[in-house]
């Protein structure tokens, strides 16, 4: 045998073992014998050989063999690392579902209720649970388009492996780019449903905070395309069809995935889909972010989750290039159109997945069976295609979208100053703070009845800046419609024959109305018709607290100024002076009397209403009339009559609209408000006046005259005669009522001495 070196040798690793045996087979000595030799002869050298074998372990999967029985084999059998969460999902509640939330609770709180006291709540349970369905109905039949975002982000919403896991008959992971490294945000496989095999590619997002970690919240790197990609010519090979489920924000943007070529890797993706002669769905199951979905995305169909949002950038992230702030993600996602009914009206998408109510988490298993049913019908669509067909189908797909109309006319291009549109936007979002504070400022003066409600100066402020708000809101719905133009035109028009002080041409005026009909009807149509709306709901509730306001404030002056017309001492002399009188003269009722002291108290009557009346004239009010109050003589009439008084009213208010859309009531209306306009720029001019108080007096007439002809006067006047009965009835009862007690208050003296009733007039009080 050759001789040896007498030092150590140590043999680890492949390239060692390697260069062992190479070194032992020029010797002649195979390396069994060597070991041998070196046991027997031990003493003789210092040359060991000392091998180390690992008993190997059986991989053990951390799920049940057959954890669904009526899936053959057991689909989670075939996973890999994924596997049932230990822990059901806590509940998240989004803002706009606290109200469902609140009612979930009261029906908890009503069953625990009837568990405890052993009562039957049966009907109000099913009133609240049917309330509850209700609101559920409404709320996500009306998403707006950052709640459906808000929805495709739900940290329950279930992902790419969960549909896998009940769609799939079975399911084997594949794993690794082939470059040395297997991106978890991307899993790859093939699936079978109902028999066929597929080539399953999607994005994986966590169930929890320690998934998301390790799924790097579903955005992946360079290896993770580059792994889709190798599948993807694996599926083209073999002839397997392929299902991209896309679910992530965005690819990977960090310093190592540039370095690594993440845009190269998304491009070669793009370019090779393209070109595969098998057919490829693609479903967004939550949100597919820019170039980091659309590199699992070019497929001959995609198909989107109802609730599941498809975008080049991000509401928040658009807000934030755009305005500055991302509080502006509301109004960023309704400008991007990135929900599924949006895009399939763009021809980006090709078909809707419905979700259960409440979203996909509500029930996954539901939502599964529908994506189930969608790859089925698709997939047996494309099996009838060859592969030149398939090609030329993705590439219609796309060519399609957008569409351009040749020598068509363009409209001028319009300059915006960006700074000045920023400024708008920036007013807008401010004004919109305001109004939320001083509703809330409203709602709390009117729960706590307390004088801390807004001051009319504060409220004319407001309703100033929302009635340029909305006039801003009108011009860009007219803007949007085409009726800009025919607009200022008419209202050209109208300004010319206002200054020419005679009454209107019917044929204007009809032009007119027609011009209003046709605005009134497309308004609905317009892009910014929610915001007009919620604007003039806005100006409306704050009309009304100016007016409660104002209504308060006169209110609190006249009952500060009647207690000082009151509290002088003149007045209270006599008032006082009366009390005594009439409490001396021992009678029980103002008709028990003398005639010298019932002079006495009108009288005094009459002075103490002259110092109220002139209470009202100094605030510039006129007094017409000072009724007694008597709390017996309240009536209310029956519900027949009351049905009669309002299709009275209703006919009366339809006949009133009938007449005044006549052409000749038109015009003197138009010519009054002319009029009227005149006089606020001319006050004192009295012929003016006139003028108006002449036009205002004929259409009266002409009303009542067209009135008086209907017929509807005669059924006004047999109405009130009927009420009148009615009320006669009504009093007769009460004054009965009111005997029956009088008797009941003498039955109960026990002959002790009481105080005698003191009769005292209200308006003394």
């Amino acid at each position: 045998m050759a001789s040896m070196s007498h030092s150590s040798i140590a043999l680890c690793g492949a390239s060692a073992s390697a260069s062992a045996s190479v070194l032992l087979s020029t010797t002649g000595v195979s390396l069994r014998t060597l070991g041998r030799a070196m046991v027997a002869s031990t003493k003789r050298s210092n040359l060991y050989v000392t091998a180390r074998l690992k008993k190997g372990k059986k991989f053990d999967h951390p799920w049940p063999s057959n954890p669904d029985p009526n899936v053959k084999g057991g689909v989670l059998s075939y996973l890999s690392t994924f596997k049932p969460l230990g822990d059901t999902q806590k509940p998240v509640t989004l803002d706009f579902e606290k109200p469902l939330v609140e009612l979930e609770k009261k029906i908890v709180d009503v069953r625990k209720m009837a568990a405890e006291t052993g009562l039957d709540f049966t009907d109000q349970i099913i009133t609240l649970e049917t309330k509850y369905r209700q609101a559920l109905k409404d709320l996500y039949t009306h998403l707006t388009p950052i709640q459906r975002v808000n929805i495709a982000r739900h940290p329950n919403r279930p992902t790419f492996l969960d549909h896998i896991h009940n769609i799939t008959d079975k399911f084997m992971e594949l794993h690794g780019d082939r470059a040395g490294y297997d991106d978890p945000a991307i899993v790859t496989g093939i699936g079978t449903i109902d028999g066929k095999r597929y080539m399953f590619i999607g994005h994986q997002k966590g169930r929890n905070t320690k998934e998301n970690i390790m799924r790097n919240f579903g955005m992946p790197t360079p290896h993770g395309y580059r792994k889709a990609l190798r599948m993807m010519y694996y599926a083209d090979h073999h002839g397997f069809p392929i299902v991209t489920f896309i679910d992530t924000p965005g690819a990977y943007a960090d310093l190592k995935s540039e370095e690594l070529g993440q845009g190269e890797a998304i491009a070669n993706n793009l370019r090779t889909m393209f070109g595969l002669k098998v057919p490829i769905l693609s479903i967004v199951i939550g949100e597919g972010g820019s170039g980091g979905a659309l590199a699992i995305g070019c497929a001959n169909k995609m198909l989107m989750l109802e609730n599941a949002v498809f975008y080049v950038a991000s509401p928040e992230a658009c807000a934030a290039i755009l305005w500055n702030s991302s509080k502006a993600a509301p109004e960023a996602a309704e400008k991007l159109r990135i929900t599924s009914r949006e895009l399939v009206k763009l021809n980006v998408a090709d078909g809707i997945i419905p979700e259960p109510l409440g979203g996909a988490h509500a029930d996954p298993s539901w939502t599964s069976q529908q994506i189930k049913i969608a790859i089925n019908e698709n997939m047996n669509e494309f099996g009838k295609m060859s592969g030149e067909e398939l090609l030329k189908h993705r590439m219609a797909k796309y060519r399609k979208i957008g569409v351009f109309i040749e020598d068509a006319p363009v409209e001028p291009e319009i300059k915006v100053n960006m700074k000045r549109r920023d400024a708008v936007i920036s007013n807008s979002r401010k004004l919109e703070g305001e109004v939320e504070k001083l509703r809330d400022q409203i709602l709390k003066a009117k729960e706590t009845s307390s004088e801390e409600a807004p001051s009319s100066e504060v409220l004319n402020e407001m309703i100033k800046k929302l009635k340029s708000e909305i006039d801003d809101e009108y011009t860009e719905a007219a803007r949007a419609m085409g009726l800009e133009e025919r607009l200022t035109a008419m209202r050209g028009e109208f300004s010319k024959a206002s200054a020419e002080e005679h009454l209107m041409h019917p044929i204007l005026i009809e032009k007119i109305e027609k011009l209003k009909e046709e605005f009134n009807t497309r308004l609905s149509e317009a892009p910014n018709y929610e915001s007009l709306k919620s604007k003039l709901d806005m100006l409306r509730d704050f009309s009304r607290a100016k007016a409660a306001s104002e209504a308060a404030s006169v209110r609190n002056e006249i009952n500060k100024r009647f207690q000082e017309a009151v509290d002088r001492p003149e007045v209270r002399e006599k008032v006082e002076a009366i009390k005594a009188e009439v409490a001396s003269s021992g009678a029980s009722s103002f008709e028990e009397l003398s005639d010298e002291l019932k002079e006495k108290v009108l009288k005094t009557k009459g002075e103490v209403e002259a110092e109220m009346a002139g209470v009202l004239k100094s605030m510039g009010l006129e007094l017409e009339a000072v009724k007694p109050y008597v709390a017996e003589q309240i009536f209310v009439p029956s519900e027949n009559i009351q049905e009669k008084v309002e299709k009275l009213n209703r006919e009366i208010s339809e006949k009133i609209e009938e007449v005044v859309r006549t052409p000749e009531i038109k015009s003197m209306v138009e010519l009054l408000k002319v009029e009227n306009a005149k006089a606020s720029q001319t006050p004192g001019d009295t012929k003016v006046s006139q003028k108006i108080e002449t036009l205002e007096q004929q259409i009266k007439q002409k009303i009542a005259d067209a009135l008086s002809m209907s017929g509807l006067q005669e059924k006004q006047e047999e109405l009130e005669k009927e009420l009148a009965v009615a009320r006669e009835l009504a009093a007769e009862k009460s004054q009965e009522s009111l005997k029956e007690d009088d008797d009941d208050d003498d039955d109960d003296e026990d002959g002790s001495e009481s105080e005698k009733p003191e009769i005292i007039n209200p308006h003394f009080a």
